[in-house]
This record gives structure tokens, sequence and C-alpha cells, in this order.
């Protein structure tokens, strides 16, 4: 047996944390990834318990979910697009859209105008992130969408921080360059709309920069890389398979990377990372002080003796050798464990698959 347990106490919790420190700023909760891994449809309805009637996605499948779900929500596509199927459905599921240039208006204002109807959209400004969105210093491609697209009515501006969990600087930033465009659409006589720009991280560390919403995304599931009264909302659950002992000498796991200097209880644990344990992800940028920085790393762990840790019964047990794609083994020499005991294993609910996701 193995499952992701969502303990839907602490999703609570974090909503009713967030909800508090916003105030009367308006949220959204962005359930892009099937909602962060943990299913839009249970995530979106935790979100309408607790008061919150703004969703983020960037499916539309999400979309569909939400929408099925609750008639009255708004909906805010975070993707844009020109595919003609897609900018259909949102108009059929009444998704506000996102445009970051002009192609996309004239697209989703051509088929407005062909249904006889208007659709509501948000402009993306690009201050940095270098993803969707129009440059800072395109103000006459910007005021076009809200003036000469009559099918389109803009109720809302946003952008996005690329570095709010590390660089305060590039924040501001950031923020004076879209207040800037903000500034330049004011001064030519256009209503902007709703602007907001502050990722989960940015809405707990700088309440300045709230401004007509937030859309809250890693904190719902209380995991952000500030201090932050948050709790984390999920865990890997699995059965022990099978325990025994390994004498002086012997090796588990590929590459043999770990060898008994004694005789060892073992664990085997039917969950490897094919089902998320043990990844990471942001080793994907090799510039010169990046490698230096991972090289740190990688000393600092030596040095701290860093180890991954199964909870088994109460007892943190080390794991031995490289995790496999199916199974983890670790040392139970020390702790209270027989086969069928669960083992608790920490996982991020993005990289979770291949297993149940249970809320409890």
């Amino acid at each position: 047996m193995k499952a992701y347990c969502v303990e839907t106490a602490a999703i609570r919790y974090n909503l009713d944390r967030l909800l508090t420190l916003a105030g009367k700023t308006p949220l959204w909760a962005v359930l892009k990834g099937n909602g962060y891994g943990l299913g839009v449809g249970p995530m979106a309805q935790l979100c309408w318990e607790a008061g919150i009637r703004r969703f983020a996605v960037t499916e539309i499948a999400e979309a569909l979910e939400i929408r099925a779900q609750f008639a009255q929500a708004e909906i805010l596509m975070l993707r844009p697009t020109t595919d003609p199927e897609e900018l259909q459905q949102m108009l059929d599921l009444d998704v506000i859209a996102t445009i970051s240039c002009s192609a996309e208006a004239a697209a989703l204002n051509s088929l407005a105008l062909q249904r006889g109807t208007v659709a509501e959209v948000h402009v993306k400004v690009d201050t940095g992130m270098g993803r969707y969105g129009f440059m800072p210093h395109e103000t006459e491609k910007i005021l076009s969408v809200y003036r000469h697209n009559d099918n389109l009515a803009v109720t809302g501006i946003y952008t996005h921080f690329h570095s709010a969990f590390c660089n305060e600087n590039s924040v501001f930033a950031q923020a004076e360059t879209f207040k800037g465009v903000i500034a330049a659409l004011e001064k030519a006589g256009v209503e902007p709309g709703a602007a907001h720009c502050c990722n989960s991280t940015a809405f707990l560390r700088w309440p300045e920069l709230h401004m007509n919403g937030a859309r809250i995304g890693s904190a719902l599931l209380g995991r952000v890389l500030v201090k932050a009264d948050l709790r984390r909302v999920g865990r890997c659950e699995a059965t022990v398979d099978e325990i025994r002992w390994l004498p002086t000498g012997h090796t588990t796991g590929y590459g043999a990377a770990w060898k008994a200097r004694r005789p060892t209880r073992i664990a085997v644990i039917p969950v490897g990372w094919y089902h998320g344990f043990a990844v990471t992800y942001g080793d994907d940028i090799f510039r010169f002080r990046d490698c230096i920085r991972a090289m740190i790393r990688a000393f600092l762990n030596i040095l701290r003796r860093k180890k991954l840790y199964v909870r088994i019964n109460g007892s943190l047990c080390p794991v031995l050798g490289h995790v496999g794609m199916l199974h983890t083994v670790c040392d139970v020499t020390n702790a209270t464990c027989s086969v069928g005991d669960t083992a608790i294993l920490d996982i991020n609910p993005l990289l979770v698959r291949g297993m149940e996701i249970r809320f409890l």
C-alpha cells in the first residue's frame, strides 16, 4: 500500500491564515498543475468553503473542472494562447483570458465578435520573468488592447516576480516597473483594471505590494521558502514490504553506494524516485556561480552529514544507498518495525505520481 495523504484540516488552517493576512485584498487560488498535484476539484472545494471565489489555472481541463463545480467562480487562465479551439472553450466556460501580445488580443477579439459576445481579459506585463507579457515600454500596444478591441473587456492587469524567494531588490524593481506601466495607462486616460503582482512568497513578505489582488499557490500547501505560520499539508504513507538483516560488508542499491559496516537490519519500502521521493528540481542552470553554489551545498552536506530519512513508528530511519525507481531501503536496526507497518516519507505533492491521493 502507498498513498499520498492530504490533511484537509491543515489546508483549512492555511486558508484561514492567508485570508486573515489578506484582509480586504482579494485572493486568487492558483490551482495549476492539477491543484499542485492534489487534484483541482478537492482543492477548489476547500478554497470555496473558505470563502475564495477567484481561481487561476493554466489548462482548459482545470477550468472545466472548477466551472462544473462553481458556476459563479471567477477563473483566470494564466497561460495565453491564440489556439482557436482553446479560445472557443474559454468563451464557453466564461474564463478570463490572459492577453500578453497583440496577436492574442486580435484572435480572441475576432472570435468573440463572431459569437456576438464580449470576452473578459487581463493584460500580462513582462517585467523580467521573460515568458509571457507585453514589454513595459510597449505602451501603445497595451493601450490598443484597451482601445481597439470592442469585444474584449479588460478588467485586470498583472505581472509575475521571478525572485521573490531570494532577491528583494529585484522584486521592488519589478514592482516599480509595473507601477510605471499602470501610471502610463492612467495618464493616457485608460482605467487599467484590478492590478495584481504577488505570488505566495511576495504576498507573505511584502503586504505593501498586495495591490488589488494576490495569486496564492504554494502557500495553500504550506510549502514556501519564507518563515510563515503555515502547515505542510501532505505526506506519503506506505507499508513496509520486507525486513531483513544484511551482514557486514554487504551492499544495497544501484552502484553499491552503501556498504554495511556492521550487521544491519533493513526495511524495504515500495516507494522510489518514480513516485517523487528524493526528487529535486532547480538544478538546470549551469552558470559558473550556480555550479560553485552547488559545490558549496554539496560540501556543506558532507560537513553536516546530511541524510534522507523515513519515519517509521516515530523513529527516523536513515535511507541507505541510492533511492531506487520503485523502492527505498532504510536502516531499522534501532527502530521498532515489522512488515506491514506504515512508513512516512516527505514528498512534494507536485512530484507525486503512481499512487492514490487521499484527503483525510
